[in-house]
């Protein structure tokens, strides 16, 4: 429960942006769109009416991202650039991408899950019940 929790945790910050160590150097603006996205744990209206097939998809989900996430931690911290550590962070948000809609999730129902099992006692008993 504990692995799946921070698991979680930094498949959040990986799909999020780059990681920490890189923040603060970036100097360059992101151009990803923010204004349709809200994150629920910043308004404290984590979603938690989940059923089952979503949560089922999201343990799916993340046993290929826990896979892709120890593949490319290792890469980023050990990566000679920013430059460099941010084309592995775009590699690894790509592929995290890829492994949420094969298992049939959209990323910002991904996300929701991953909040709520973060937040939501209820939804992580359910979820740990599904693993």
């Amino acid at each position: 429960m504990k692995k799946l929790l921070t698991s979680a945790t930094v498949s959040i910050a990986l799909l999020a942006g780059a990681p920490a160590v890189y923040a603060q150097t970036q100097s360059q603006p992101t151009e990803t769109d923010q204004s349709t996205y809200t994150n629920p744990a910043a308004s404290g209206e984590a979603e938690t009416d989940f059923d089952d097939a979503e949560l089922r998809k999201f343990v799916e989900a993340q046993s290929g991202i826990n896979d892709i996430r120890d593949e490319y931690m290792a890469k980023i911290e050990d990566a000679g650039s920013q430059e460099e550590a941010q084309e592995l962070q775009i590699e690894a948000n790509d592929e995290m991408v890829s492994v949420i809609e094969d298992a049939g999730l959209d990323i910002p129902t991904y996300n929701a899950i991953a909040t709520a099992y973060n937040s939501e006692p209820s939804v992580r008993n359910r979820v740990d019940a599904l693993m």
